[in-house]
């Protein structure tokens, strides 16, 4: 098994956690104190979620698992599905609101994310590029050429915060949806991937000819590789939305029972800190 005897970092992992982590650190230190005067730039709560996001990209996509997706599809599909559905929202809980409003703060920029943050046009987004990514030719240049590879990672981290902001935005001028919302969204984005899904888990023929002469590793032929590929896709990525759909289901059961507003999780009230923040600066 080549690359699989010793640790390789992979420089473009590197890259992301470098820019991730460290425009995180300087943010919090040199725009905290004038965006959250008073009280700390994020809460240990976020901190941890920003900190475990950036983990799970890290093991995504450097040694040993950058290897195996080199010569596994169902790696590179599960380095994906890493990517999209815990990396990318544990990064969107781990950022405070003032520092999403400030990020959103150019005009052409908020102008942008007043668009693409409303739910259907996110939903289009992030399954337009599920369909788009899985081409054949996408897929065989996203093995073949690492600068490639690079700008595929970001699509889709970009991709996925936008599919998230709908479910767990803490702005409410890009606010989040209603809790029954929430779920009929996610509803459809657990249906959605189940198209690619099947034509690799039931397809005859092997679509990515980049895994064809790949190195056998665990002695899994491309074509069975292909189908676990698809099986994770759909039962794996399924059991995660669903598994945030029936949290939102059962808070909004509470709340429902005991009056209390519609709620999203524990950064409901940041809005308002960060209203009352800027009010007394």
């Amino acid at each position: 098994m080549t690359g699989m005897t010793g640790w390789e970092p992979h420089a473009d992992a590197w890259f992301l956690v470098v820019v991730l982590l460290g425009g995180y650190l300087y943010a919090l230190s040199a725009w905290g104190p004038e965006h959250a005067p008073g009280r700390p730039a994020a809460t240990r709560r976020q901190r941890w979620c920003y900190y475990a996001g950036v983990a799970t990209i890290w093991l995504a996509a450097d040694w040993p698992v950058k290897v195996l997706a080199d010569s596994l599809f169902s790696a590179h599909m599960a380095q994906h599905m890493v990517f999209s559905l815990v990396s990318a929202p544990l990064l969107l809980l781990g950022t405070p609101g003032w520092l999403l409003r400030k990020l959103l703060s150019p005009r052409p920029v908020n102008a942008l994310a007043r668009v693409v943050t409303r739910p259907m046009i996110a939903f289009l987004i992030f399954n337009t590029w599920i369909v788009l990514y899985h081409w054949p030719v996408v897929v065989n240049l996203s093995v073949s050429n690492d600068g490639f590879h690079l700008l595929a990672h970001i699509g889709w981290m970009v991709s996925s915060l936008i599919m998230w902001w709908p479910v767990l935005s803490p702005l409410p001028e890009l606010p989040h949806m209603s809790s029954p919302g929430r779920m009929v969204y996610l509803f459809g984005q657990s249906i959605v991937p189940t198209v690619p899904a099947s034509f690799l888990t039931f397809g005859d023929g092997l679509l990515y000819h980049a895994y064809a002469h790949a190195p056998t590793m665990f002695g899994v032929n491309p074509i069975d590789d292909q189908q676990i590929a698809g099986l994770l896709m759909k039962i794996a990525g399924g059991f995660l939305i669903w598994g945030v759909i029936t949290v939102i289901f059962f808070r909004w059961s509470v709340d429902s029972e005991s009056g209390a507003p519609d709620r999203l999780y524990w950064r409901d009230l940041e809005p308002e800190l960060d209203r009352l923040a800027a009010s007394n600066h």
